[in-house]
């Protein structure tokens, strides 16, 4: 089978595919399928977790589920790594379509990894677009945070499962900081979300992060933190699968 102008990390534009059809049966079909396959082959190598290239799937699982059209626009952007404008000629659809696509991804994504998210923010209304968006697929906002130190008093009052965070907050303090010291406590995805991404560039833990300069769409917003969940989990499988 040869896939046109699709290059990717994990495979080139010829590759040899085995597939089957179900005609005329709903794409859920072939999921069960792929499902039932891969508990199979798990079971026959006598393991819980399958590894590929570094990375980690439970086959035992129940398949996350997002509708064929968001699916694809968020494996081109988030996993295959195809910028916005070469997701959308492959889709064969103007960017704002893409846009909407990724972003309705994220929700059918956060109705399966839904989430209390943490904001560390001190402009007010961009505080609050984030936070309505955050709510709009399906996650719960534990707070949002104007300085370190009430970062630092919400997470441990309620830990995050993700943190959205500025780096230059209200009263001069850095929310880089206080994401260092939340990290040397627990593990959780961040995105940064700032006008300065050059302060970003340390060198320093919490590097390799998601980074979003301002000015900023919701959209991009909307992907990123379903990226970060998505590889968030992904690593959870891993530091399972090496504990084990």
């Amino acid at each position: 089978m040869f896939r046109n102008r699709e290059r990717g990390a994990l495979h080139h534009p010829e590759f040899t595919l085995v597939e089957w059809y179900h005609s005329g049966e709903p794409y859920e079909a072939l999921m069960a399928d792929c499902a039932a396959i891969l508990a199979q082959a798990a079971e026959a190598a006598g393991t819980k977790i399958l590894s590929f290239r570094g990375r980690m799937a439970d086959p035992f699982a129940e398949p996350e589920r997002i509708t064929p059209r968001p699916r694809q626009a968020f494996l081109l952007v988030a996993l295959e790594g195809f910028s916005e404008d070469d997701a959308a000629q492959i889709l064969d659809c103007d960017l704002a379509t893409l846009r909407g696509l990724v972003e309705e991804s994220g929700r059918e994504l956060a109705a399966e990894i839904a989430t209390d998210v943490l904001i560390i923010e001190d402009e007010t209304f961009i505080a609050m677009d984030i936070e309505a968006l955050v709510e709009s697929l399906g996650h719960k906002v534990i707070g949002v945070a104007r300085t370190h130190s009430e970062a630092v008093t919400l997470a441990h009052k309620k830990r995050p499962g993700l943190i959205l965070a500025d780096i230059q907050l209200a009263d001069g303090s850095s929310g880089l900081d206080a994401v260092n010291e939340l990290l040397g406590s627990f593990e959780v995805p961040v995105i940064f979300i700032t006008a300065y991404p050059e302060r970003f560039l340390t060198g320093q833990r919490p590097e390799p992060a998601f980074l979003i300069a301002k000015p900023f769409q919701l959209a991009v917003v909307s992907a990123v933190a379903s990226q970060a969940l998505f590889f968030g989990r992904k690593a959870h499988l891993r530091d399972r699968h090496v504990a084990a």
